[in-house]
């Protein structure tokens, strides 16, 4: 081992006591969240740059405009915010990704999905993703909390109310990439969305394509019983594991990645048999790169693995893995299309 005056062995510590607190930055994410700082900040598209002592009357009637200030400084190395030095003084306004957290016309933003990963019942099972290696069997967070994720949310309305939202704000601005990069709904006439909660997405693939005359918003019945009326969608609750409605072709986002194989084997069984000849399967999942590598794109879909693994004892998945997972469910064609740097379209033709 080289000695410790050595420069690799000084960057060596260096990022190692990085990592042993990068818990630091999520946690000054979630705070600046919940304190609506990125909204302060951008106030109508303004998004002039402000001190926190000016941010702070904005967000709260008292507070301390210094320990904010600590919190956006750390999350400025990380790109969220930018800051400027005038006259001695800090002030900050948002980055492209700082934008992310803005709420929409809509009220949505990534906000709530930065909230979603660290309620209580997310902590705890952090601190028991070990167990992973040691059984396999049985998730953290199952561990943690005496129960898998999903039923877990179904019991609390809070937190499946957050983890409804969470998904509307990362799925909005990606349908809308979706639209514009994939042409593969035309044709279709009945669209069948698993586990399409609210049925969003839904809503946005028929406006894009209006010849597609019958959407299956298709989720578990006490989601869909709380969806709200859209048209030409007909909401259907259902279990995946046991059947799918039948449709030309069946739409699923985020769905087989927080599966084992075996499970995700049966969903797209499931699929198979409710799509005639020639239909398809359009699945927007994460997919891993082949090497590991330290490009942003790499470490963002490992980190999200990880989180998967912890929560829900699923995986994300490589394109050959997905591939044979076709292969086994019968699905004889499959491509990869890329029109997202997380998400990929995954095509299963019958």
């Amino acid at each position: 081992m080289e000695k410790e005056g050595t420069d690799s062995r000084k960057q060596a510590r260096l990022v190692i006591i990085e990592l042993a607190n990068m818990t630091s930055v999520p946690m000054a994410l979630n705070a600046v969240v919940r304190l609506n700082v990125a909204d302060a900040i951008w106030n109508s598209g303004a998004n002039i740059p402000i001190s926190t002592a000016q941010i702070l009357p904005r967000i709260l009637p008292a507070g301390d405009a210094e320990n904010l200030q600590r919190l956006l400084r750390v999350l400025t190395s990380y790109g969220v915010f930018q800051e400027h030095i005038d006259a001695g003084e800090r002030k900050y306004s948002l980055t492209e990704v700082g934008k992310t957290l803005v709420t929409d016309e809509q009220g949505l933003s990534y906000g709530a999905y930065v909230l979603q990963h660290h309620q209580d019942a997310m902590m705890r099972a952090w601190t028991l993703a070990h167990e992973a290696v040691v059984d396999p069997t049985k998730e953290p967070f199952e561990r943690a909390n005496g129960e898998r994720a999903y039923r877990y949310y179904l019991k609390h309305e809070e937190m499946n109310k957050l983890m409804v939202k969470a998904m509307s704000g990362v799925s909005v601005p990606f349908m809308r990439a979706l639209l514009e990069g994939y042409d593969g709904f035309q044709g279709v006439e009945r669209l069948v969305d698993v586990g399409g909660s609210g049925g969003d997405c839904l809503r946005m693939i028929l406006q894009k394509h209006p010849t597609i005359k019958e959407g299956i918003n298709f989720d578990l019945p006490e989601v869909v019983a709380k969806a709200p009326p859209k048209p030409y969608v007909t909401h259907v609750g259902g279990d995946m594991f046991k059947s799918i409605p039948q449709g030309d072709a069946i739409f699923m986002k985020w769905v087989l990645t927080n599966w084992t194989d075996e499970e995700t084997k049966e969903i797209m069984r499931n699929c198979h048999r409710a799509l005639p000849e020639g239909g398809k399967l359009i699945a927007c999942e994460p997919t891993l790169p082949e090497n590991s590598d330290e490009s942003h794109r790499t470490r963002t879909l490992l980190e999200c693995d990880i989180f998967i693994m912890t929560m829900y004892n699923g995986k994300h998945r490589t394109e050959e893995q997905f591939r044979q997972l076709a292969i086994d469910a019968g699905f004889p064609s499959f491509r990869a299309i890329d029109v997202d740097h997380f998400f990929s379209v995954l095509e299963f033709q019958k």
